[in-house]
């Protein structure tokens, strides 16, 4: 086995090269049974690649992402951006009218609102200091939260990212999960550390978290505390009681910003009516600064089958009431 480095220099040629989430990488190695290390550099937003295999097959790698670098420079291979939740359609009609980019990641690609939900909910985050998104999975609500939590902290805005949420599942407790807590807490946050990873990257969202500049923590955990110069992101809030939902408000520290996202058809608390998310934005009403964003099924960007998933189960559930 040889060790072969290759230095892409740009962002933009880094995501023409890799692919969004270094998919062409994956591929290469599955078709020329090498192994390649993508070292990313969040400075310059250039890459140092490190390719491993025998002599033949690390050169035939080399050669065709250096050919890949020729194409992109003739023009052959288009920049490339990317959206809140990343879509199947040409990128042209990627981003909403208007639309502010949100964030561009580590692998060089920007985030942009790509409805006009979207583009209010950002707004949203951006003006106030407390935004809650309500709507059916799939619409961004934290992608999007995660994005701008990033540029928050890339502003020098805030200090700290803090995710959290419920734990409310069928089965395992959380005592009886194996590790530390944060090993504990792993499953319930993956939703929300996919987002980190595709915006950061997987080692460098690591790296944040082990330095505490990210802290991941269950919901049960922040009573008690004061969190200044923080960005606070509570996910899956449909399964907050009242009384959670209060505390983790009242967690707002001096130049802190919170988002709450969360579906309320999927609820799983045994007093659905008691979801602190349905009750919040009667309580918050005519409080001011609090900002509530509402997502509708028109505002899923996932797959298209999933905005038609949604519709039938929206469908189905009328049909039981009506029974």
């Amino acid at each position: 086995m040889i060790i072969k480095k290759f230095q892409i220099k740009t962002g933009a040629e880094t995501l023409a090269l890799l692919g969004a989430r270094d998919e062409n990488i994956k591929l290469l190695e599955h078709e020329l049974h090498v192994r390649i290390f993508a070292n990313h550099d969040p400075e310059s937003e250039g890459v140092t690649l490190t390719l491993k295999g025998s002599a033949a097959r690390a050169d035939k790698a080399l050669n065709r992402i250096k050919d890949l670098l020729d194409e992109f420079h003739a023009g052959k291979i288009p920049p490339a951006r990317t959206a809140a939740v990343r879509p199947d359609e040409d990128a042209e009609t990627w981003t909403c009218d208007g639309a502010q980019p949100v964030y561009r990641s580590i692998f060089g690609e920007t985030v942009y609102p790509r409805n006009e939900t979207q583009r209010k909910y950002m707004e949203a985050i951006s003006s106030g200091d407390l935004t809650v998104g309500i709507g059916p999975a799939g619409t961004g609500k934290t992608f999007l939260a995660a994005a701008a939590a990033l540029n928050a902290l890339k502003a020098g805005s805030v200090k700290r990212i803090v995710l959290t949420r419920p734990i409310v599942e069928a089965g395992e407790k959380l005592g009886f999960l194996p590790g530390d807590i944060s090993e504990k807490v792993h499953p319930y946050l993956r939703p929300l550390y996919d987002a980190f990873y595709d915006l950061l990257g997987m080692e460098r969202f690591r790296l944040l978290r082990d330095d505490e500049v990210i802290e991941t923590v269950p919901l049960a955990y922040m009573r008690g505390r004061t969190l200044e110069n923080a960005f606070l992101i509570l996910d899956e809030a449909q399964n907050t009681t009242p009384e959670q939902m209060k505390m983790f408000l009242t967690r707002m520290g001096m130049r802190s910003k919170t988002v709450i996202t969360g579906d309320i058809t999927q609820i799983d608390l045994a007093e659905k009516d008691r979801s602190g998310l349905v009750l919040i934005t009667g309580i918050l009403k005519k409080v001011k600064g609090a900002r509530i964003v509402n997502f509708a099924n028109r505002d899923v960007v996932r797959h298209p089958l999933v905005k038609e998933i949604v519709d039938a189960y929206d469908e189905w559930e009328k049909g039981n009431q009506r029974a």
